[in-house]
């Protein structure tokens, strides 16, 4: 049995690497450190790849002979990009934004592939939306909020997979793991053609 390619996220998101495991295949957490500012008249889609490339071949400079996942999310509302706030204050304003209204999140995959045999193509990326509508809360309840999850590292403020799911009132996508923040669907496509086999050794009946 031929073995899997050695596999790295680049991301120290708990959330990511929770999901990852997901697939059962063994792999490795790398932190990028690369600068996450939007460029000038760049659209939120655009920001999403250009990043979650980055975060890839950030970490495919230090780390050889191996298939590398970036990721990254940016929020989108009235065309205007929402990012992680990284304070309270810009939380809680990111947050009265978005009362009662329809907030698009543009997350982005790029699986990079830098083996010196490859079995596929060496750079894919793909792009998944979702569009999630938000309750109408007041200032307090969204205060309190934050001071319980302090989500300040979050694109939107609201994390879903914890008690930011008590923010909205719907979710809409092809992928419920890309509001989290990697989309395992578009993902298993992409491992399948850098040479990922699933369900190659299921156990013993």
């Amino acid at each position: 049995m031929s073995l899997q390619p050695r596999l790295i996220l680049a991301s120290s998101s708990l959330y990511r690497q929770e999901l990852l495991s997901r697939l059962q295949f063994a792999f490795i957490a790398r932190s990028p450190n690369i600068d996450e500012t939007p460029l000038e008249y760049e659209l939120p889609p655009q920001t999403a790849q250009r990043l979650a490339r980055l975060k890839a071949e950030a970490i495919a400079l230090i780390e050889q002979d191996a298939v590398i996942i970036g990721s990254d999310q940016v929020a989108m509302l009235d065309g205007e990009q929402i990012g992680k706030p990284g304070t309270h204050s810009n939380a809680l304003s990111q947050l009265k934004k978005m009362q009662g209204r329809k907030v698009v999140f543009h997350t982005a995959l790029c699986v990079f592939d830098n083996r010196s045999i490859k079995s596929g193509p060496q750079l894919q990326i793909k792009t998944v939306g979702t569009t999630v509508v938000f309750r109408t809360l007041s200032d307090q309840q969204l205060d309190a909020y934050l001071r319980i999850e302090q989500p300040y590292d979050c694109a939107g403020s609201a994390k879903n997979e914890g008690l930011g799911i008590a923010l909205i009132t719907s979710i809409r996508s092809d992928d419920p793991t890309a509001l989290t923040g990697l989309p395992l669907i578009a993902l298993s496509d992409m491992l399948s053609n850098a040479g990922f086999r699933f369900f190659s050794n299921p156990p013993s009946a």
